[in-house]
């Protein structure tokens, strides 16, 4: 094992021993080989900048390294976009560790020497984040490079295998040249993604949300407060933010466009598909504070003289997300709402059994006008899990779900401690 610290301004001499500079740089280059260290940059005495190639480097020691060409073979350094520094892009740099799930700064960057055909491979093992690679690197340079080792050894070491490493690349140039992928970070709980999100700088934050699927990025941003959803969709192109609207539930999307300025709020409308943007639409109608503003109109509804292997089709059909499917509601012929059915029961009972038996013995439902107060009221007085939200003529028009009371408690309670 070998530290980039220890490697950092280490001589570097050409294959007749002639001096040729000092070690400034290594690069990889992620869309050829993500773990080789493909080049060597090396300053010279008067101050170029060369490139060594990993099939030049004939040998490497924490002492010195020594090259397969003479001084006279050696090409200066054309710079390259598609290439990743250790020093310049890595070190320093703040990361997002997966296994963890937070984002941390990278203090030293670990390698392996390995034999290759006639040269010497240096490979990227992982990158430390611990406190003994941060006093290696505060001491490097004031002490032999043994000592440091041995007293380094003596603190705790934190590393990050590479394989785990997701680089913040804010330039999108450059993210397509590295083509750097967030796969990993998709795979974390969207709670875990905006926790993430929260400790970036707003390019960061804006990289990693490009770098995630539409339906990820909406997830993490449903757990992030409006505000900053607003701020982040304001920062990124009104195509790629209309996508993520596209995936958030509706009462969602409707809080988040109204958080944005009318100009972008209308042009993230615009993009977005023609069902969804209606939907949206007239969620935006309601008043602020209101039951229709909390509502969604995500639900599962069938006739009220369905059967239970009516309901269980029309769950099958239900486009929403799952968490959503509390409750299958009843409507006549008129749309105008006539009861409610658990999910429980339907999956109890007889395909053929009536859903109008099955339904609870009081249906209790609330105007899109009632005051958000109200709803919170309703699902503290009958422990309730959804409120079906009726129209003045008694209409079904949406539902408020338990998790939409929850997040206004706690944003009130939050205001009023801040307050």
């Amino acid at each position: 094992m070998i530290y980039f610290s220890e490697l950092e301004h280490l001589p570097v001499y050409g294959v007749k021993g002639e001096y040729l500079g000092r070690l400034e740089d290594l690069c990889v280059a992620p869309a050829q080989n993500s773990l080789r260290v493909a080049c060597y940059l090396v300053k010279s005495p008067k101050n170029v900048l060369i490139c060594i190639t990993h099939e030049q480097m004939q040998s490497l020691s924490v002492r010195a390294a020594q090259t397969s060409v003479p001084r006279d073979e050696v090409r200066c350094y054309a710079p390259d976009e598609g290439l990743l520094k250790v020093k310049k892009d890595i070190l320093d740099q703040q990361i997002i560790d997966v296994n963890n799930r937070k984002v941390v700064r990278v203090n030293d960057v670990d390698f392996d020497i390995q034999p290759a055909d006639h040269h010497a491979e240096l490979r990227i093992v992982a990158v430390n984040v611990g406190l003994a690679a941060a006093l290696r690197r505060l001491l490097q340079g004031l002490l032999a490079k043994h000592t440091i080792r041995m007293l380094t050894s003596l603190f705790p070491t934190k590393t990050i295998p590479w394989e785990f490493v997701n680089l913040i690349e804010p330039d999108p140039q450059r993210r397509v040249k590295l083509r750097l992928s967030y796969d990993r970070v998709a795979q974390l709980h969207p709670a875990d993604i905006a926790d993430i999100l929260e400790e970036l700088s707003r390019d960061e934050q804006q990289s990693v949300l490009e770098g995630l699927d539409d339906e990820t990025a909406a997830q993490a941003l449903s757990e992030i407060p409006t505000r900053m959803q607003a701020d982040l969709l304001e920062s990124i192109p009104a195509e790629k933010a209309a996508d993520i609207v596209e995936e958030m539930a509706p009462d969602e999307a409707a809080d988040v466009l109204q958080e944005l300025s009318p100009e972008t709020s209308a042009e993230v409308l615009a993009d977005m598909g023609k069902e969804e943007a209606n939907e949206v639409r007239e969620l935006l109608g309601f008043e602020e504070n209101t039951a229709g503003a909390l509502m969604t109109t995500e639900y599962v509804f069938v006739h009220e003289s369905a059967s239970v292997e009516g309901a269980i089709a029309a769950l099958r059909n239900f486009e929403g997300p799952v968490e959503l499917i509390q409750m299958i509601y009843l409507v006549d012929n008129g749309a105008v709402l006539t009861g409610a059915v658990p999910v429980g029961r339907i999956l109890l009972s007889q395909p053929s059994a009536p859903l109008k038996d099955l339904a609870m013995d009081s249906l209790i439902s609330v105007p899109s006008h009632a005051a958000a107060a109200s709803v919170v009221d309703l699902f503290h007085k009958y422990n309730l899990v959804s409120l079906p939200v009726v129209d003045d003529n008694g209409h079904l028009i949406g539902v408020v779900t338990a998790d939409d009371v929850l997040e206004l408690v706690i944003t009130r309670k939050q205001f009023r401690s801040r307050g």
